[in-house]
């Protein structure tokens, strides 16, 4: 380690102002001192709350990226199959409920820098499900109706402190709850149709990285708890991912209405009638006369 100090301190002695003011801001400056000065690793606090930082560096990085492949699948396609309109109005209600909460409460963008990026993009999506489920007029009405909410939360003489702060609260449960409805989409069409697997594994990795920069920094088991139900809906969005990749379990729904015919009344001018087989899924439905 001895070695490793040697070579290192005459770089992190010698940083831009600018870096080293930046790396000051980040981690304060005791923390400064110990990790990039004296180059000791051994402050488990210090080392905790950079790599809870560089997280939170990350988080905000891909999140500017993170729904470009949704997008560009829906484009590509032209088709919303498999996306829940619903699960995105929820989520982007809710994120535009706390992007007006940090603002007006004046935290450093490092904090919630990931909602501007979601929110920019989530409304890109829903309008373009809206779109292809030939709905253009829905669409307009909920952009122009998104704008009108996000003006409101910025004028603390329409929505006060108080009220923004119960808002809040329920910004937590409505990212939970946006979930659902794309769980059960994907659940009742049997595969995920035009979902990006980008977009459902970087969500959870990122809700995964928040709960752990939640416990260094932030002091509020509610927002702790928010961020654990979404990872385990994460999760379970993922799972579905995992098993309907490449189409594996995809003919769930076409298997359940073959039988579902092939059990349905036969036709009175015939003394027997043979069900549709479904290749490979089991024994064969033919009733004998």
């Amino acid at each position: 380690m001895e070695v490793l100090r040697t070579a290192l301190q005459p770089v992190t002695h010698n940083l831009p102002e600018p870096v080293s003011d930046f790396l000051t801001s980040l981690v304060g400056l005791d923390c400064y001192r110990t990790l990039f000065l004296d180059i000791d690793p051994s402050s488990s606090v210090c080392l905790k709350l950079l790599i809870s930082k560089a997280l939170g560096i990350g988080i905000i990085a891909a999140s500017s990226i993170v729904k470009v492949p949704q997008i560009l699948k829906l484009l590509s396609s032209g088709s919303a199959q498999g996306v829940s309109f619903l699960s995105y109005a929820l989520e982007t209600t809710g994120y535009a409920i706390s992007l007006a909460y940090n603002v007006r409460q004046g935290f450093p963008f490092s904090t919630y820098g990931e909602t501007v990026f979601v929110v920019v993009q989530n409304v890109i999506i829903a309008t373009m499900v809206l779109r292809f489920s030939g709905k253009t007029k829905e669409a307009a009405g909920f952009v122009a109706g998104l704008a009108v909410l996000g003006g409101a939360l910025l004028r603390e003489e329409v929505v006060g402190v108080s009220l923004l702060s119960v808002l809040q609260v329920a910004a937590g449960l409505l990212g939970v709850a946006s979930k659902a409805p794309q769980i059960w989409t994907v659940w009742k069409e049997g595969g995920t149709g035009q979902l990006s697997a980008f977009a459902v594994f970087n969500y959870l990795l990122g809700s995964l990285a928040r709960v752990f920069t939640t416990l260094q920094e932030v002091d509020d088991k509610l927002i702790l708890y928010s961020f654990i139900a979404a990872f385990v809906l994460n999760a379970i969005l993922a799972a579905q991912m995992a098993y309907y990749w490449n189409g594996s379990g995809g003919n769930t729904k076409k298997v359940k209405e073959a039988i579902d015919s092939s059990e349905g009344p036969t036709s009175t001018g015939s003394s027997t009638a043979t069900a549709p087989s479904v290749k490979g899924k089991g024994p064969t439905t033919r009733r004998k006369g």
